[in-house]
């Protein structure tokens, strides 16, 4: 069980230490006696990458206060197990350890775009 908490705080500050993903994407370059893209797709393409742009610091917005949310978590479960003995096990200290682990997924699943 400890193992696990220790893994999980090495998890949420390996977190802290990633760089911001998500650049934005490369830009084209015009080329002379090449046609180039009408207005109206390239307003299309600034709408798009406003968007995207958008989506990707909400994105981050939200990593953050969930890897927030998890360092509370865990700093609260490691106070949970401090207090019980090798004998008693509190349902509090699943509950929160199963609450861990759902909003660790939930980050992986952030970190990787698909939320």
């Amino acid at each position: 069980m400890r193992f696990k908490l220790l893994f999980l705080i090495v998890f949420i500050f390996a977190l802290g230490a990633m760089p911001t993903a998500f650049a934005e994407p490369v830009q084209q370059q015009r080329i002379p006696g090449i046609e180039q893209t009408p207005p109206e797709d390239a307003e299309r393409a600034r709408v798009e990458r406003d968007m995207a742009k958008k989506a990707n610091l909400e994105r981050q917005a939200d990593l953050k206060r969930d890897t927030d949310k998890l360092l509370k978590l865990a700093t609260e479960l490691k106070q949970y197990v401090d207090k019980s003995n090798q004998h008693v096990l509190s349902l509090d200290v699943l509950k929160r350890a199963e609450e861990i682990e759902k909003l660790a997924h939930s980050v992986k699943e952030k970190m990787k775009g698909y939320n």
